[in-house]
This record gives structure tokens, sequence and C-alpha cells, in this order.
């Protein structure tokens, strides 16, 4: 980026220019659009104890990058604002009472749950392309300026960024609140050196609401807004690659890939919103398929059924290691004997680590 770049952005012009691209943001498919200050200085010390804590757990990345990720201007130099970008990702066709279905589906211990945001295509790549979308329109209108684009993707402190510029409220669960949406969203951001004037950050909306602290299978969120990683059943069976803890292996439940159910009490999410893209539409080997079904898949299985997915990117071992898991929760709870079958089938071919959870699984119900 160059510094100080000036496309003539001022005043009443740039407030213009924001209300365009908020209008061309919609018809890519955000929710809302907001632009946030590069300052994020209040927020180091809360970065630098959640590090110091260990809690962002064997996510290295977090602690080598360090305070970037609250320095916009560092990660990107020349940087002067941040477009923050919202998009709602529940499926088109999500019905009414989708929360309830969800926690029905929690109590079926066969059934496979795969967390909401996965059973469609990576948003990834749906934000990222839509964001770039977003920066060439812009460009074609006031010229060339400097910018980049990450969704998820680079040392952000995306609810920060989105909290100061408006999108909502930081939840006491950690995640992006929004009275318009709720919690089922995804953020992008656009680092920028066009001086865009600033939208007002929200107010905090949780008051003494404690459903999300109370609902988390782990304990993982151990007070307002304070979540240890290495407890949280998404950590678990995403980010980390080793062994899952045995103390939390019983509370994975059916849970194959994520977890939802501190957005699954909020109440807000009674205004969550579907999503206007295809994109996100789910697929319904995985929203759909039984734990046994989805043990069945082979690696090129696998790799063909969850291509375009945000699956894919934990591979077919944690794929299996959080299947056995679950297996083992299924084999304790309906004592199904062909689950025990499928389980010791794989024993022979199994690496140490899978091997140890098939004996803790199949150990379940001895």
């Amino acid at each position: 980026m160059r510094e100080g770049h000036d496309t003539g952005l001022q005043g009443a012009t740039a407030a213009v220019w924001l209300t365009r691209l908020q209008g061309w943001a919609k018809a890519l498919g955000f929710s809302q659009i907001g632009v946030a200050d590069v300052d994020l200085s209040t927020a180091e010390p809360g970065l630098e104890a959640w590090l110091a804590a260990g809690f962002h757990g064997s996510m290295g990345y977090m602690a080598a990058h360090g305070l970037k990720r609250a320095r916009p201007a560092e990660l990107v130099p020349g940087t002067v604002r941040v477009v923050t970008a919202r998009m709602d990702y529940l499926p088109r066709d999500t019905p009414e009472g989708w929360q309830a279905i969800a926690f029905d589906r929690l109590g079926q211990p066969s059934k496979a749950v795969v967390s909401l945001y996965a059973h469609g295509r990576d948003y990834h790549k749906v934000l990222r392309q839509r964001l770039q979308q977003l920066v060439d329109r812009l460009q074609r209108e006031v010229g060339a300026f400097g910018h980049r684009v990450f969704t998820d993707s680079a040392p952000v402190l995306e609810v920060e960024l989105a909290q100061r510029s408006g999108l909502g409220w930081r939840g006491k669960h950690t995640l992006l609140l929004s009275r318009e949406g709720g919690s089922m969203c995804f953020l992008g951001d656009i680092y920028v050196d066009l001086p865009l004037p600033l939208t007002p950050p929200e107010s905090d909306h949780c008051g003494q609401c404690r459903a999300c602290l109370d609902a988390c299978p782990t304990g993982a969120i151990l007070a307002p807004y304070r979540l240890d990683a290495r407890r949280c059943l998404s950590y678990l069976t995403i980010e980390h690659d080793g062994p899952i803890p045995h103390e939390f292996r019983a509370a994975l439940g059916n849970r194959i890939y994520g977890c939802d159910d501190c957005q699954l009490v909020c109440p807000w999410n009674k205004f969550a919103q579907c999503s206007s893209l295809p994109d996100f539409d789910a697929r319904e080997a995985l929203s759909a398929a039984t734990l046994l079904a989805l043990w069945a898949w082979g690696e090129a299985d696998f790799l063909r059924l969850t291509e375009g997915s945000a699956i894919r990117r934990i591979g077919h071992a944690r794929w299996r290691r959080n299947l056995a898991v679950a297996l083992g929760n299924a084999w304790r709870d309906t004592g199904d004997e062909a689950i025990a079958v499928a389980l010791q089938a794989a024993l022979p071919g199994a690496d140490a680590l899978l091997a140890e959870h098939l004996h803790w699984a199949l150990a379940q119900r001895a």
C-alpha cells in the first residue's frame, strides 16, 4: 500500500462512496458493511492475556503473530481503514425452529452432527471471491487503491473490528452478535488506504443472559468473553491434531466437526437470517448422514464428498479420529452391535493415533 494514498474521498464525497459500497455489497450477498479505524490499542492487553494463559492451545500461529493482530497498519503498511463485512450463512431452506431441530439431532446418538456453517461451500472461498469483487467494483469507480482482502486467513481481529465498525457486539461466547442476524454469520475484512468515513460501533446487548456459558458441553467459556480454546469442541475437532483429551470425549457426543451449542441457545439467534446465496445450501451427505455411513467413507470418498467444503482442511485422518470418538459414544448409548463390528474391523489398518481412539471407543460398553 501507498502511505497516505488519496483518491479524493473526502467529507461528503466519502460518505456517498460508502453508501454505494454498501449497496454493491448487498448485491453480492453480504448482510452488512462497516468501516473501522486501525487503532486497536485498547484490545492489546486482552489479547496478550489470552495468549499468556495458553488459551490458544496448539494454534501456534496465534502467538507467532502476536500483537500484529491488533495493529492493522503493521500487518499491511499504509492501511488507514478496515472495511468489515458480515455474511449470514444459514441455508436458504432453513426451516422455522431450526435450533430445536439441531438439538433434536444431538439427542440421536447414531446421527452425525456437523456444525451448521460447514454444511455448504467453504466460506473462505465464497467470502474472499466476493470481497475481491467488491474491491474491483470500487476501483472501477474511484481508481486504483491499496488493499488486502482477508477471510480468516491472516492475523486479524475480525470480531473486534466488526464490533468497532457497528456490525454487532462481542457476545459472551466471544462470537459476533447482531440484532438483525444473531451470530450465524461469517466475517471478512478489506484493509484499505482509502480515508472512508467510520461507521459507529455497536453497544453490548447481552445483559444478564448467560445461556451460552451454561450450555457449553465442556465449560470452555470460563467467564463472559473468556474462552479457553483447549476445552472447546470446535477447536478439538477442527484445529487440534493430536489425541482428543479423555475428559472431553463423552461430551463430544455425536459431534464430528465443530459445535454450535452456544449459538443454538442464544436468544438473539431467533433473528438469524438465511443466506441469499446457494453456496451455503446444505449437502445432504453431510447434513443428514449417520455416523456409520460416514465411517464407511474411504479417503477417496472423503476427498470427493468434501470437495469445496471447509471440512476437507482437517484431512481424512482427523475426520476418522473424530468419528471414532462419536461412534464410541453411540456404542455406549445404543448398544448397536454394528458399531462395535465397524470399529473392530478398522483396528488392523489403524495408525497409533486412530487405534488409541478405537480402543477407547470399543471400551465404552465393556
